[in-house]
């Protein structure tokens, strides 16, 4: 989601907030698809019997029945199964590429507001020209430079969420510099770097963490996309992009192997998204 939807959405008020939770449906539904992907996750024996690894043998290609609730692949593993035990590789992929763009981001976005001058000037250009960058062929430069991987596609994913994170952050930092009780702060005797710690750093942070919420979904689209392509993670190890990409060849003949995953990423996606609103409205 860009910085502008992010801006919208914080719009609303806490309030209106809690009473979008009690009256709307959605944000329950969004809660429950993001619970029961995050115990996927956790605790994936207790969603599935099946390994995710070994197939079945003569079970090769199976439509959904009711042994197999979704079918099984080309190797007759269980796609059910598969998609159950990719919960793990995805979502803690996902965590690992938004902490690493809200660390790095913050920090920067923070020097740049708190100092200004020349640093400022040349955090933000830099930030610029990584902003000027698609976000997916920017991570493909810094996978291809780390190698592939599960880790390596999280740590390209969270290097391409960097400036977005600085950008916002920095803006925080100066908005909040001029405000009325900092400037108090200041006039009270306050140093800088106890105004900076005590008040425009934590209140600058409530904006990027919220943020971080909003670039969660967007994180495991990226991901998936990588591993769509063959960057992420490699197989025999289940994935829901690597999903999506094994069961391309065979959409004439057995329609589920793509269907279901691709159905579960977007369903994780909006789940994602209309949460991130709703905390992003909440934090205001």
């Amino acid at each position: 989601m860009s910085l502008v939807d992010y801006a919208s959405a914080r719009r609303a008020t806490p309030a209106a907030g809690r009473r979008a939770l009690r009256i709307q449906p959605g944000l329950w539904l969004a809660w429950l698809v993001l619970l029961l992907a995050a115990g996927a996750a956790i605790a994936p024996t207790l969603f599935t019997h099946y390994s995710a690894t070994e197939g079945i043998s003569g079970a090769q290609r199976l439509a959904p029945q009711a042994g197999h609730w979704l079918g099984t692949d080309q190797l007759g593993r269980d796609l059910w199964a598969r998609m159950v035990y990719g919960a793990s590789a995805s979502l803690s992929a996902a965590t690992i590429a938004v902490a690493m763009g809200l660390t790095a981001g913050s920090a920067l976005g923070v020097l740049a507001g708190a100092t200004g001058g020349r640093t400022e000037a040349l955090i933000m250009r830099a930030v610029d020209v990584l902003l000027s960058i698609p976000s997916l062929l920017l991570s493909l430069s810094v996978l291809i430079l780390l190698g592939f991987g599960t880790l390596h596609a999280a740590l390209a994913v969270g290097a391409a969420s960097i400036a977005s994170f600085a950008r916002l952050t920095r803006g925080e930092v100066v908005r909040i510099r001029h405000s009325d009780y900092v400037e108090a702060a200041f006039g009270s005797g306050g140093t800088f770097f106890a105004v900076l710690r005590r008040h425009i750093v934590p209140n600058a942070l409530t904006p990027a963490i919220a943020f971080a919420a909003l670039q969660f979904g967007q994180a495991i689209l990226a991901l998936s996309t990588l591993s769509f392509l063959g960057y992420g993670t490699p197989p025999p190890a289940p994935e829901w992009g690597l999903l999506i990409a094994e069961g391309r060849n065979y959409l004439s003949t057995a329609w589920w192997l793509t269907t279901f995953p691709g159905l579960l990423v977007i369903a994780v996606v909006l789940a994602a998204s209309r949460i991130s609103v709703q905390i992003a409205g909440g934090r205001r």
